[in-house]
């Protein structure tokens, strides 16, 4: 909305506001203003919701600090959605094809988040939205993104030229005015499916190689191919953020995390000059989603105020679901996904908790008549609850190997 203004002002002598264009300008205003969102207004909803007695039915589980819990607010999620939404549509592109997906991803699964809360407050069903409606809700925004990252024509790369020996073809400029030259690789846009590869020189990794026919049928595989690839990721990641999101501050700090690291990885991948001098794969318009993060990160950590131990409210399937979704899709847009079981270790670990449990404990049973378990309880972070460890040193201990996770992410741009 500030960059339409922009340009219906840019003709007028208004002092500074030639910063507008600026991204590192307009990200900057998002965060802030997503912090002085859920600054402002989150006390003020939290209220709100004990007043109108929207609390967490919390199951008793056995763990410290489980009783105290009870009663606090939830569909905290809220302040997150606004807080992400109202930024973004405030000083963000919003003819930019990325921004518009976002923006759609995060009204999509808030709003799936929304009615599962829903059911589980005023419904009196602990079940909430079943989870075939979830999944299908999931499945649905992944052909969405799919269909729009692979069909629109506002989505391409710039690849360099190969020559015939297999090296990138070059040609030489001559300022005229200086005489001094300098040597340029050829390049050209291109529609792709191509994704990062960590820790491969030249390391892109295309999902057409995996039809190698062509024509007609060749295309509708192609998408189809794809198109499961971002359902599988969106849905694994959103549901792990789900599950992460156990006890306070975990889901919200290790997300925040995430989308920093995110949001310098799409920064870089949408500047022609750090992408080439980093060797990785530019992609025209995709630096403007670093508006966008910065209001998630604004959004977050501003949550966090609440959040942190002890919380003072929930975020709900709300938030969670939505945070998730986010770094599924924004991963995929800047085309870093194959790099999210590092960045987003966390979730992967608390999410494979929960299926190595429950696999064993079906295995034992089986064999063996009684089932047994690996952890104390799943997801892994009640393990270590069950082992006397304070839930803020579980946190924050996660939120360190998040930060070394985080590292490691951004460390593959020159370690391969």
């Amino acid at each position: 909305m500030l960059y339409l203004l922009y340009e219906w002002l840019k003709d007028f002598d208004i002092p500074g506001w030639g910063m507008v264009p600026y991204i590192s300008f307009r990200s900057g205003a998002a965060v802030l203003t997503s912090l002085l969102i859920t600054m402002g207004f989150g006390g003020k909803l939290i209220n709100y919701l004990r007043l109108k007695q929207i609390g967490e039915d919390v199951r008793d589980l056995g763990l410290e600090g489980q009783i105290q819990k009870k009663g606090t607010p939830t569909m905290g999620g809220l302040i997150i959605l606004a807080s992400i939404i109202i930024p973004t549509l405030l000083f963000a592109r919003l003819d930019n094809i990325y921004i518009l997906l976002m923006l759609i991803t995060t009204a999509w699964l808030g709003l799936i988040g929304f009615v599962d809360d829903y059911i589980k407050v005023f419904k009196k069903d602990k079940e909430g939205l079943a989870g075939r409606f979830k999944i299908l809700g999931q499945v649905s925004l992944g052909v969405l993104v799919a269909s729009t990252l692979y069909f629109s024509d506002e989505v391409i790369v710039r690849e360099k030229v190969l020559g015939v020996s297999g090296d990138f073809k070059k040609e030489i400029v001559v300022d005229v005015e200086t005489g001094m030259q300098e040597v340029r690789y050829i390049t050209n846009d291109v529609k792709s499916t191509r994704t990062t590869i960590p820790f491969i020189k030249n390391h892109e990794f295309d999902y057409a190689w995996l039809v190698p026919f062509s024509g007609e049928r060749g295309e509708f595989w192609r998408w189809l191919i794809y198109a499961l690839a971002i359902i599988l990721i969106i849905t694994a990641v959103s549901n792990a953020a789900n599950l992460t999101d156990g006890i306070d501050g975990l889901a919200t700090g290790t997300s925040a995390i995430s989308g920093a690291t995110l949001g310098i990885l799409a920064y870089v991948s949408g500047n022609i000059i750090y992408a080439d001098y980093l060797n990785i794969m530019y992609i025209p318009n995709i630096g403007e989603l670093t508006v966008f993060i910065a209001a998630f990160i604004g959004a977050t950590v501003g949550f966090l105020w609440y959040n942190s131990y002890p919380a003072q409210v929930f975020m709900g399937d709300t938030g969670s679901l939505a945070l998730g979704g986010i770094l599924a899709v924004f991963a995929v847009a800047i085309r870093k996904e194959i790099l999210i079981p590092l960045l987003c270790g966390i979730f992967v670990l608390e999410n494979f908790s929960v299926v190595i449990q429950v696999a064993y404990f079906k295995y034992t049973k089986r064999k063996y008549g009684e089932g047994r378990r690996v952890f104390l309880m799943s997801p892994i972070h009640h393990h270590y609850q069950k082992k006397g460890i304070p839930e803020a040193k579980i946190v924050t201990r996660f939120w360190i190997v998040g930060i070394i996770l985080a590292v490691l992410t951004i460390v593959t741009l020159k370690m391969r």
